[in-house]
């Protein structure tokens, strides 16, 4: 099976330290500036977790255009598309469980993708996030997946840099943080061109301040050897 058919048949890619080492503890800090509490949001954020604007700083810009992400993106939506919008996350000691959900794809399937770019080490202990790999495209003859079977589902673990990119259809979620331990991240949404009047529609309930004109192509070749 190459990387390709890999890829559109599991839903997903985790790429391995795919932000340089040196940039962590600039992102680290920015994250940490970047924190606001829930009210000072347009729309209240889930208390379990910490959110931060960040999205106007240019090394987090640059990990959205990180080119093994974008190429894994171009590949999952399948036409030019547009970087949406970035914010960063961190489920709070005692936080950050989740059932099992899709965030769902607006006009076709796959018209969305989403990443998660790991600021620290992350694990079961910190909350990390738990997916149910090929759940993207369900068989018409199968009943509806049950969000409360766990049965298949994978808790990923891995090192700070490390990038998880995924159609917006696997389904996945956050985990309890019973540690505490930090677990900084960037979710960062990524939308076919088609969708970019609706996104404009909602630029304020979502605090997104970034440009978001650029315009990226598919590859011709998605590379996820670093998987």
């Amino acid at each position: 099976m190459t990387d390709r058919e890999q890829l559109h048949r599991q839903g997903y890619v985790l790429l391995r330290r795919a932000i340089p080492a040196e940039w962590l503890d600039d992102l680290r800090a920015t994250f940490d500036a970047g924190v606001l509490p829930s009210n000072q949001w347009p729309v209240p954020r889930g208390m379990d977790w910490r959110h931060s604007l960040l999205d106007s700083d240019s090394k987090v810009q640059a990990v959205c255009r990180l080119p093994q992400v974008l190429a894994v993106v171009g590949e999952l939506i399948g036409e030019r598309f547009f970087l949406s919008q970035v914010e960063g996350r961190e489920p709070l000691a005692g936080g950050g469980h989740q059932q099992l959900h899709r965030d769902l794809s607006a006009q076709r399937p796959g018209d969305i993708a989403n990443a998660l770019a790991f600021f620290d080490d992350y694990g079961a202990e910190n909350g990390a996030t738990r997916i149910v790999p090929g759940s993207h495209r369900s068989d018409p003859a199968e009943p509806p997946f049950d969000l409360t079977d766990e049965s298949r589902s994978v808790q990923l673990s891995g090192a700070a840099g490390d990038i998880l990119v995924f159609d917006v259809d696997l389904l996945h979620a956050g985990s309890l943080n019973a540690s505490g331990a930090r677990r900084r991240s960037l979710l960062i949404s990524y939308f076919s061109e088609s969708l970019y009047p609706s996104h404009l529609e909602t630029l304020g309930l979502r605090n997104i301040r970034m440009d978001t004109s650029e315009r990226f192509d598919p590859l011709d070749r998605t590379d996820t050897r670093n998987a």
